[in-house]
């Protein structure tokens, strides 16, 4: 069986950033000034009618999709660890990384566009391990 050293680190990088992420649902943001306070304010008191009968605040908004990111990459590292210690046929593997390279490509490309330097160096070096790990597997794969 193939040592799968790209992978292994890419697993890493996706548990990594999915728990780092994860941690960020239990901090309350501070303001640092007047207007960042009045901001959070509103993000947590003022409800959207979202039609249907839903009225969200901002805040529930962003903690649902913040929550969704940490889930998303926790997924995509458990299964390509599952993969690794079930020892699956390397064109499986190849498969699903080439899933993992699209979806956490993009993932990678909205981060650089919308976020902050450390998901963007955590996004980028999931996207760039599992691009090499495609690519690496690509090879042996017949």
């Amino acid at each position: 069986m193939k040592n799968y050293l790209w992978l292994k680190i890419a697993v890493f990088f996706q548990i990594l950033t999915g728990l780092i992420h994860g941690v960020s649902l239990f901090i309350h943001p501070e303001p640092a000034n007047e207007a960042e306070h009045q901001m959070i304010e509103l993000m947590e008191t003022v409800q959207l009618d979202l039609g249907a009968g839903f009225h969200k605040t901002m805040m529930d908004l962003f903690m649902d999709l913040s929550a969704h990111f940490t889930l998303a990459y926790l997924l995509g590292g458990m299964i390509n660890w599952y993969l690794l210690r079930k020892k699956v046929d390397p064109s499986i593997i190849a498969g699903v990384l080439t899933f993992n390279v699209v979806i956490f490509g993009l993932s990678f490309g909205l981060t650089v566009v919308h976020a902050f330097l450390p998901p963007i160096i955590c996004t980028g070096l999931t996207f760039l391990f599992l691009l090499i790990s495609r690519i690496s597997v690509g090879r042996a794969t017949p």
